[in-house]
């Protein structure tokens, strides 16, 4: 039988409350059977942080999933070189599990630049989409155009950036993540902890 799998990738730098919200709702009202959590490599939108290594977003990452069955991490990104295009991913993930379907869960802000995505006409017809709304995006025509599901989630506005900083300035990060991150990040004395 297949299964119908969603996948949530972003740098999670550190994952967050709000992470988790999100992949637990997509997998709750898309009725999946799991969320594949896929920290990118070398997302072309970004610039890299390098006060923290792959490897400790991916222990972070395994932290904040380790107690939910139905969550599991997927390096795939990690697998190949060069730039993490979605399109790429999708494709490998295709030749790799045939008998999966497969929703890209995504912030309301990434919907509205899906137009400007890598390949969104094929990519569009390999997958489906979940959108998250944001503050500041509203459903409209950009949701129509690619098919975007709908995903309806509190919405809290933290972000991964905004965790950085506060622990940078000295301030408390605990409940903005997770109790296993945020002791993962004071034993590594990630973010500037002590």
């Amino acid at each position: 039988m297949n299964r119908h799998i969603g996948l949530f990738g972003g740098t999670f730098n550190p994952p967050h409350i709000g992470h988790l919200l999100i992949a637990q709702e997509a997998l709750t009202q898309l009725h999946l059977d799991e969320v594949w959590w896929m920290p990118s490599s070398t997302p072309p939108h970004k610039e890299k942080d390098n006060e923290v290594s792959d490897m400790q977003r991916i222990e972070m990452v395994q932290k904040a999933i380790g107690n939910n069955e139905q969550f599991s991490l997927s390096l795939l990104e990690f697998e190949r070189s060069g730039p993490s295009y979605t399109i790429d991913t999708i494709r490998l993930l295709k030749e790799k599990h045939p008998q999966e379907n497969f929703t890209f869960i995504m912030g309301g802000d990434m919907v509205h630049s899906l137009s400007s995505w890598h390949k969104i006409e094929e990519l569009k017809d390999l997958i489906d989409f979940a959108g998250v709304g944001r503050a500041g995006y509203a459903v409209d025509h950009h949701w129509e155009r690619y098919r975007v599901k709908h995903v309806e989630v509190p919405i809290i506005e933290i972000s991964s950036s905004f965790i950085r900083n506060r622990s940078r300035a000295g301030h408390n990060i605990r409940y903005y993540v997770s109790d296993e991150v945020w002791n993962h990040i004071k034993e590594n004395h990630l973010y500037g902890t002590n």
